[in-house]
């Protein structure tokens, strides 16, 4: 039944649909609408209420809404310098989270799985009663085979070859395979979804951490390439002959340019000196008239200005979005990135594109992990037809926004703290 999986979507994604909404957009007549939410309210992945009045004559449509408190998935985001794991309820709402510090100390496979694993245990447990999990997601800064969630390369900190996914699935033991995906990629999906791209078809999203990886849309499709491993814009070489040594082992590479370390050499920090307090904190010199920050931060954004318009040039987006710390460097550099584009790209491929931060911000890697946690069962919501999700215990909390980003509890340890 393939118009469950897809009401079920418009309901996940836009948060409350009335039933003639849903009839327009699906192109059925309200009587399948209302068989096909029957079904959906049996396996309680629905609820159906009454609208505030509308002001118009005669009876208003019901408005369905998702069961964010019975249905839920677990989500992971491991960036380079922390880890976070979180409970989503179906509509995207994030309900509770835990967050540590991940050590910046090379390959850490079972540090990072240990740690991850003891909080989505906590998270599950802690559930509202007769919550039922349907799915894992994770997002991880390197590049992922697909297939099994296996990291072939992680150049910041070394992971090469590391059954992240197969390894966390076994450590959590919920009997649920774990899909992992590129912290980039999931990017996009989740500001073309929820974010700052909703309706796009064709976007670019660069995600600043240590480095920059980048997720691009084509034709409301993510671009993946054919292994997964495509999109790597980061190792775009932007600067072959006196270009900074990037951690692939290439040189002049678009993250060595632009990336943390860039940045903060470039201001004269010292190499302990790190983190997104770091940058931001040249960025807040740069502000104040600092020289050295100011250098620095023009620097950065003619370099990522170039890169930039390598990218509208290639693929023509409809926008550009900046997240990570590209969220930070971009309103700092807008005038370069503006400058370069505005000298670098053809006129007709400059002349509508729009360039925008990231508006799920820091959980846009996290939002897009939960939605591979969802993902079957937006594709088939049929294996829970055969059994209706118990009742809550107490009534169901109002509905939280449409993107849920920030919403929830939130929990903050070092990695190697005790339960």
């Amino acid at each position: 039944m393939p118009n469950l999986g897809i009401l079920l979507r418009y309901v996940h994604l836009d948060g409350a649909v009335s039933r003639t909404v849903l009839a327009e957009r699906m192109g059925l007549n309200r009587s399948t609408i209302m068989s096909l939410t029957a079904e959906l309210l049996t396996a309680g992945l629905v609820r159906e209420e009454t609208p505030a009045e509308t002001g118009r004559p005669g009876r208003p449509s019901l408005v369905v809404r998702p069961e964010r408190d019975r249905v839920h998935v677990l989500a992971f985001d491991v960036a380079v310098d922390r880890v976070t794991a979180a409970r989503v309820g179906l509509g995207g709402s994030v309900t509770d989270r835990l967050e540590a510090v991940r050590p910046r100390a090379g390959a850490d496979l079972d540090r990072v799985v240990e740690v991850l694993a003891r909080f989505g245990r906590r998270l599950h447990d802690s559930a509202p009663p007769g919550s039922v999990c349907v799915g894992i997601g994770a997002s991880y800064c390197g590049m992922i085979r697909p297939a099994d969630g296996m990291v072939r390369f992680g150049p910041d900190l070394g992971w090469v070859d590391q059954a992240f996914g197969a390894e966390l699935s076994r450590r959590l033991g919920l009997g649920l395979p774990v899909t992992v995906g590129n912290e980039a990629h999931l990017g996009a999906l989740a500001e073309q979804q929820r974010g700052a791209g909703i309706g796009l078809q064709n976007l670019v999203y660069l995600h600043g951490d240590v480095g920059v990886g980048g997720g691009i849309i084509v034709g409301g499709k993510l671009l993946d390439g054919d292994g997964g491993y495509g999109c790597e814009v980061g190792h775009m070489v932007i600067n072959p002959y006196d270009g900074r040594a990037c951690g692939c082992g290439s040189r002049g590479c678009f993250e060595a340019e632009v990336g943390e370390r860039a940045l903060l050499d470039n201001a004269g920090r010292p190499a302990t000196q790190f983190g997104r307090d770091a940058v931001r904190a040249v960025i807040d010199d740069a502000d104040r008239g600092d020289p050295a920050a100011l250098n620095a931060v023009r620097r950065i954004g003619d370099w990522l200005g170039i890169g930039v318009a390598n990218l509208i040039n290639l693929f023509n987006p409809a926008m550009v979005i900046f997240g990570g710390m590209l969220r930070d460097v971009y309103p700092a550099a807008m005038a370069q990135v503006r400058h370069r584009i505005a000298s670098n790209v053809l006129p007709v491929a400059r002349e509508r594109v729009q360039l925008r931060t990231s508006a799920l911000g820091d959980d846009a890697t996290l939002v897009g992990a939960a939605e591979l946690g969802f993902a079957p069962l937006l594709a088939n919501p049929q294996h829970l037809l055969t059994r209706a999700i118990p009742p809550p215990a107490r009534p169901a909390r109002a509905h939280a926004r449409r993107h849920g980003a920030g919403a929830g509890k939130r929990g903050v340890a070092e990695m190697s703290s005790p339960a």
